[in-house]
């Protein structure tokens, strides 16, 4: 195993569910923000650690990082909170939702803490930097607060060594001790942190800071050692990964990455998630049509129409949408898109969400998620109030959903009878032979999987990328066999 990586058996529904990384496999080798620091009674003797990311996947990075930070120092790691020394959650505080979670999930740590004599609980994250003064009156039982900037400075923290805070959100690099705790056949690739943009709804900013770009050469190395572990699909992952290198005064930075990502000789498959519309150039979409990036862009529209998009501080109106839409199906015929909406903004009336969902008609998109407006203390939209009923929020996701159903089945479709490179993620459940797996056109952990069936027990693979032949389809999931 390379130095600065190693890998933990995992599910895949580590963040979306709580759950905690395994121990490592045998013989795998390892290479916040202002913190409150509690007494130093806490000593190196705590070595046994339980880990629990929420959120998006740019948080799984930094949890990895912490683990192997961790890992590096000695600690090894429990999936049982109850039976660590030292807990840690790694929040999310983007949205109302993402925070009640958050608060769920630290007031059952609590519990388990009365009952765990000596346990050391910690909390760190989005929401910690975003409202930590009022989660430690909150809270008094969490033992540490830590917030986005001192992610590798875990242990130091957890063990009540000082540190000197760092002023900038973390943002690690190839030589970041790091385990991986994705499927050993892909990974995310964290490629810059913060955002430089100001939509009106979008707290990120004030969490994260200004948008900084890793260079190009750290995140080449560590593509390379990822692939040189076994991974063959890397994603990239940033709020926004189209304004890569812009602050490094790079026009066109993505596009130069992607066609330095070529030259990786193990890589297979390339996945870029979330790109602002008005960053789609032309050198993006030529560098696209190479077999090794997938014909794939996640691109959050968020709106149709132009009324609101003006009161989200957003860009591309839903004609101009659909254009940028046709264009990228002309310059990749088989591009895969998603998008994400927000329902119930300020201001959204009925004919305003008319345009939506008719917006949501033409488009045909592949995937899509809809999200209901929350407002955020500290936005430019938190002054418009909240004026459309929850109630009427909920209703109108549902509406969008449902129109995006019949689309998802008719495009999933498509793939029955074509014989497809799928990369195995894992054995499926109660099907003995069977395997989990994605093609090209799906993301990790947001889209539907391919169910291959049909296989022989207890076969394994030396490369992860087969041939299968898509039989059957639903609104999510592709069903296949494999081709050989």
């Amino acid at each position: 195993m390379c130095v600065g990586v190693q890998f933990f058996e995992q599910p895949l529904a580590l963040r979306l569910a709580g759950r905690i990384p395994q121990p490592p496999r045998k013989n795998d080798e390892g290479t916040g923000s202002k913190s409150r620091i509690v007494n130093e009674s806490f000593t190196a003797r705590l070595k046994t650690a339980a880990l629990i990311t929420l959120g998006c996947a740019k948080n799984l990075v930094d949890s990895e990082v912490m683990l192997g930070c961790l890992w590096k120092e000695g600690y090894r790691f429990t999936s049982d909170p109850a039976a660590a020394d030292v807990v840690i959650l790694n929040t999310c505080g983007f949205i109302r939702p993402a925070r009640e979670e958050a608060e769920a999930e630290i007031q059952k740590l609590v519990r388990i803490k009365k009952r765990s004599p000596g346990q050391k609980l910690v909390v760190a994250g989005c929401y910690v930097e975003k409202s930590r003064a009022l989660l430690i009156k909150k809270y008094p039982d969490v033992d540490l607060w830590t917030g986005v900037s001192d992610f590798n400075r875990i242990v130091r923290l957890v063990e009540g060594k000082p540190i000197v805070p760092s002023k900038n959100a973390f943002l690690y690099n190839h030589a970041s001790p790091r385990a991986v705790s994705t499927p050993h056949s892909w990974a995310y690739i964290k490629i810059s942190e913060g955002c430089s943009h100001r939509c009106s709804f979008c707290s990120i900013p004030s969490i994260k800071g200004r948008f900084r770009s890793r260079s190009r050469s750290s995140i080449i190395k560590e593509a390379r050692i990822l692939t040189n572990a076994g991974v063959r699909e890397i994603n990239l992952i940033s709020q926004d990964t189209t304004y890569y290198g812009r602050d490094r005064g790079e026009k066109y930075g993505l596009a130069a990455l992607l066609r330095d990502l070529l030259s990786v000789r193990q890589l297979e498959w390339v996945r870029i998630l979330y790109g602002y519309p008005e960053e789609i150039h032309p050198p993006l979409l030529e560098v696209m049509k190479e077999k090794k990036i997938c014909p794939y862009l996640d691109i959050p529209f968020q709106h149709a129409s132009a009324r609101i998009l003006q009161g989200m501080k957003r860009g591309l109106d839903g004609p101009r949408a659909l254009r940028l839409i046709d264009k990228i199906r002309k310059e990749i015929p088989d591009a895969a898109l998603r998008t994400s909406l927000i329902v119930g903004f300020p201001g959204e009336g009925e004919r305003e969400f008319r345009e939506l969902a008719g917006f949501v008609r033409r488009a045909r998109l592949d995937h899509l998620g809809v999200f209901t407006y929350s407002p955020e203390e500290g936005t430019a939209a938190a002054a418009l109030g909240d004026p459309v009923p929850e109630k009427t929020k909920q209703a109108r996701r549902e509406e969008i959903l449902e129109i995006q159903s019949s689309i998802s089945r008719e495009n999933n479709g498509k793939y029955i009878g074509r014989i497809l490179d799928v990369l195995l993620e894992g054995p499926l459940q109660d099907e003995p032979g069977g395997w989990v797996g994605r093609t090209r056109y799906q993301a990790p952990e947001v889209d539907g999987v391919v169910l291959v069936k049909g296989g022989s027990p207890g076969r394994t693979f030396s490369e992860p990328i087969r041939k299968v032949e898509i039989v059957s389809a639903d609104v999510y999931d592709l069903i296949g066999m494999f081709a050989g």
